[in-house]
């Protein structure tokens, strides 16, 4: 049987080194939380790990509220779910998460919290417990997953499964490397002259796309867009300036509405323009898919439906804010949605479910999509075990932009720093500086290391610099 035994919560501010706009939010700090909690599994001991950032305005798409409130919000999630891990007993991890995820959803329903927001602290209790399991097999993650040791029942999140298990439905193997899909937010720099000399970091890392293309030698892009028609037209158009200078050997990008549209049918003529522009028609061959352009309050609706009658050449469009509840996915499949994301925040078995349902649909002839993408993930940590669970699930292309957006692990305690650097060697290179950076070498990462590791961190990472707080 699994319980839980103790955990303890420690976080570390982090501070931009360029803000990041996407969507209705500027980004320049934010706080990220690490969790360390302790399983009795089988009648011994493991202690496993959990960790990611703590973004305002993305799990509540709300301009009215002040920024801090919703970081405290998402520091109560994670407390409310460790509290409601208590008492839990279970066989496998999957009967864990599952005893977990009602009782956080009936907590969140009476305080009126959304799902997305309440699960994401589901998901660092499903994280440890996955780390913690892992260690006390002494196999790594995709291992697991594959061999069913996880307990997952792939029929109580999506019926059409329930014949099937996981090793039906994923790869063999996990994803040795993968496009590291460089995020462009909307106030990014697009060319060296774009920098005022005030807003120009000196860091020694690349800041404008054209130098990290040059840095990185990258291939894959994410583009952000928000519904400003001329503003999206101007940057599209330069951006396929520079892709057809720098990237001789290809590329491709998907396109990020970050829920700026609540208009179902204005967002589909606005794409029909921008694919009927001259200056553009060049870029549309290497786009991949569109995520998540309308607003959750009408993502889901039947308006969205009808876009097969009314757009039927439609490029793949995926949800990725409204993956909200184990059955998101399906809801979104029947509207004629191609698929949907993969963050960790959102949870790793939903995730794993949803890989063996689109698995299904394409065997049955349907063009499907599972991205990889992240929340400015950072970390010897989080990012190390998002792309464990992503390799696991086959995905090749995996946005990264943690490493844009924050100056390596520079933020982080020298231990942790060292960590990296010894136990994920291919992943991680000590920058000029003297701090670990994420290697991007010809557009990829490498996964090795992390598909090695019991859930994607290798050793016993040392916390003892950060405060703890008992949750």
């Amino acid at each position: 049987m699994i319980s839980l035994v103790h955990a303890e919560l420690r976080s570390v501010p982090l501070r931009l080194r360029m803000p990041f706009r996407y969507g209705i939010a500027t980004l320049t700090e934010l706080p990220h939380a690490i969790v360390a909690a302790t399983f009795e599994i089988g009648g011994r001991r493991a202690t496993g790990l959990a960790a990611d950032n703590l973004p305002p305005k993305w799990f509540t798409k709300n301009a009215a509220r002040a920024p801090a409130d919703e970081i405290a919000e998402l520091f109560d999630v994670i407390r409310a779910a460790f509290r409601h891990a208590r008492g839990i007993k279970a066989a496998t991890p999957f009967a864990f998460w599952q005893e977990l995820f009602t009782r956080q959803a009936a907590w969140a329903a009476a305080a009126g919290l959304p799902p997305l927001l309440a699960h994401h602290g589901t998901s660092f209790v499903e994280r440890a417990l996955l780390d913690a399991w892992c260690r006390a097999h002494g196999q790594p993650f995709a291992a697991l997953l594959r061999s069913g040791s996880l307990g997952l029942e792939l029929g109580a999140i999506h019926p059409s499964l329930a014949s099937s298990a996981p090793r039906d439905w994923l790869p063999a193997a996990p994803t040795a490397s993968a496009f590291a899909r460089h995020t462009v937010g909307l106030s990014d720099p697009i060319l060296e002259s774009d920098i005022p000399p005030a807003e120009r970091v000196a860091d020694g890392l690349p800041q404008s796309l054209v130098a990290c293309i040059r840095a990185n030698g990258l291939r894959h892009f994410k583009i952000k867009i928000n519904g400003e028609a001329e503003r999206d037209r101007d940057r599209l158009r330069r951006m396929a300036g520079v892709f057809a200078a720098e990237c001789r050997e290809g590329f491709a990008f998907s396109l990020d509405g970050n829920e700026s549209f609540r208009d179902v049918a204005a967002f589909a003529a606005t794409m029909r323009d921008l694919m009927a522009a001259p200056d553009l028609r060049a870029l549309w061959p290497h786009l991949l898919f569109i995520e998540q352009p309308w607003h959750r309050d009408v993502a889901l609706s039947p308006a969205i439906g009808d876009l097969a009658r009314t757009w039927p050449d439609r490029p793949p469009i995926i949800i990725d804010e409204s993956d909200a509840e184990p059955g998101s996915l399906a809801a979104a499949l029947a509207l004629g949605y191609a698929g949907t994301s993969h963050k960790n925040c959102k949870g790793i078995f939903k995730s794993a479910a949803n890989a063996c349902l689109l698995a299904q649909r394409a065997a049955a002839g349907a063009q499907v999509v599972l991205s990889g993408e992240d929340l400015t993930n950072v970390g010897p940590i989080a990012l190390t075990q998002d792309l464990a669970a992503a390799a696991a699930l086959g995905i090749t292309s995996i946005e990264r932009n943690g490493h844009h957006y924050f100056a390596g692990l520079s933020q982080f305690p020298p231990a942790l720093q060292a960590h990296a650097l010894a136990h994920h060697a291919d992943l991680f290179v000590r920058d000029a500086a003297g701090w670990p950076r994420v290697n991007v070498q010809a557009g990829r990462i490498a996964l090795g290391s992390v598909n090695a590791a019991p859930f994607g961190v290798g050793g016993e990472p040392d916390l003892s610099a950060l405060p703890a707080e008992t949750i």
